[in-house]
């Protein structure tokens, strides 16, 4: 079996079409750089594209029927799309499934301090990262700060072209010896990763002076105390924006494409499959990097109580019509495939690793070592989906995650499969996963979206 590369098939028209969404992608990034900034950029796309929210449908007590268009938001972090198809839903759903937290530092509720001369913020990292790739960084704060007057305030500092950035800083080389000494794992250390913030002395002040002028300067601007850090959801990102990649420009770098580039391509997908068979759902979660856990994590209800309400608004509901429904579903796991680095080629098996520019990329299980954690797709169910592929003429692949005892990885698949659904993990390559600038194929991302296309309108 000789795989192509998928650049060798494409015209002009293609270059052009695949050079839009590359366009539209990049931005997309750059405006969600947290699970709130996805989700509220989510929403504004959607409803230009004739999606309504389903809360007002409900509050109304509309009619719903085919050719509809819904969605749903829960905590402003997890958003599901909905296009009503022409089958009854008990019949099932045709479902694309992504995430759109992405690995980072989290801002501790009790984080600022002073020590040397300088006011630092405190962190937690979210999810698993190289520690030391987070250091000596331009770096971005994004979030929310919720007073207890009701009041939230957005904070975002760091990506504008007039903004300060931030960082987390490293010993010098010359004075690094024994730290050199040390494992990769624990060269830095989490309790390390604390953002320099600020040195700048209040005046007249001796202790705590620079810490002082910070709280100064944030009550100015956002009109908020120290306490306020207590019910604050404040982010550390990379500071830029997505950059093509390559001479070539054949490539995106940017933050956050774990999983924000099969994210992104579900929804464009979404938008373009307008008269769907079966109703077709793009489910975008969050907490995926952490398990799942949590309201707005895959474990929870949302989606559930989502469709009931669903069946419930197109006068169909009752218990065993959601049970029969969610059974009777297929999905593809959007999330994103180790892509093959020739750098480090002794943790690939590379006959069956993703491939630059061979197209999008089916893992039919992941978990580690003997596949544990994993979802592991049926035969039948893959005969399916390569049908679908070869019908549009979809350049895809089949890969797994490294080589048979390196590591291993999971995505929420497994969770959507407890509903008896026949479920495939199925994204974008990518180098650099978890890094702070990560690197995928545009060839990958459009062949990606073609291919969801084609899966959501099978009926």
């Amino acid at each position: 079996m000789t795989q192509k590369n998928a650049w060798s098939k494409y015209k002009k028209e293609d270059i052009k079409e695949l050079e839009l969404l590359c366009k539209n992608y990049r931005d997309f990034l750059d405006n969600g750089k947290t699970e709130r900034e996805c989700v509220k950029e989510i929403v504004k796309q959607a409803e230009d594209n004739g999606y309504r929210d389903l809360r007002k449908v409900i509050k109304n007590k509309e009619k719903l029927e085919s050719g509809d268009r819904v969605y749903a938001v829960w905590m402003n972090k997890t958003v599901a799309m909905f296009n009503i198809g022409k089958k009854k839903l008990e019949k099932g759903m045709n479902i694309l499934g992504a995430h759109i937290d992405s690995p980072r530092m989290d801002v501790k509720q009790n984080p600022l301090y002073e020590k040397g001369g300088f006011a630092y913020l405190d962190t937690h990292y979210y999810g698993g990262i190289k520690k030391y790739q987070w250091v000596t960084l331009p770096l971005a704060v994004h979030g929310v700060v919720a007073k207890t007057n009701g009041e939230v305030v957005n904070v975002n500092i760091g990506d504008d072209k007039n903004d300060p950035v931030f960082c987390v800083t490293d010993l010098l080389i010359h004075l690094s010896q024994e730290q050199m000494k040390k494992r990769a794992d624990v060269v830095i250390e989490g309790e390390q990763l604390d953002i320099l913030f600020a040195s700048r002395p209040v005046e007249g002040k001796e202790k705590d002076a620079v810490k002082s002028y910070v709280l100064s300067l944030l009550e100015k601007k956002y009109d908020m105390k120290e306490e306020d850090f207590l019910s604050a959801e404040l982010e550390i990102v990379p500071a830029g924006k997505a950059r093509n990649c390559g001479i070539d420009e054949s490539m995106i770098m940017a933050y956050g494409q774990d999983d924000r580039v099969c994210a992104y391509t579900s929804m464009v997908a979404m938008f373009e499959a307008e008269t769907p068979e079966k109703t077709t759902c793009c489910l975008l979660t969050d907490k995926e990097e952490i398990g799942s856990v949590g309201a707005t994590g895959m474990q929870s209800h949302f989606f559930e109580n989502t469709v009931a309400e669903i069946m419930n608004a197109m006068g169909g509901f009752s218990e065993l019509s959601l049970r029969r429904c969610l059974a009777s579903s297929r999905m593809l796991s959007s999330d994103v495939s180790a892509g093959y680095d020739p750098s480090f080629d002794s943790a690939f098996d590379k006959k069956n690793a993703a491939i630059f520019g061979e197209g999008m990329v089916f893992n039919k299980f992941t978990g580690a070592r003997g596949k544990s954690g994993s979802n592991d797709a049926n035969a039948e169910y893959m005969a399916a989906i390569r049908k679908i592929m070869d019908d549009a003429e979809i350049s895809y692949q089949t890969a797994e995650l490294g080589k048979v005892d390196v590591g291993g990885g999971g995505t929420i698949a497994y969770i959507l499969s407890l509903y008896g659904m026949e479920v495939i993990d199925c994204g974008v390559a990518v180098l650099n996963m978890h890094a702070p600038w990560e690197i995928t194929s545009k060839a990958d991302i459009y062949e990606t979206k073609k291919g969801y296309v084609a899966f959501l309108l099978e009926a």
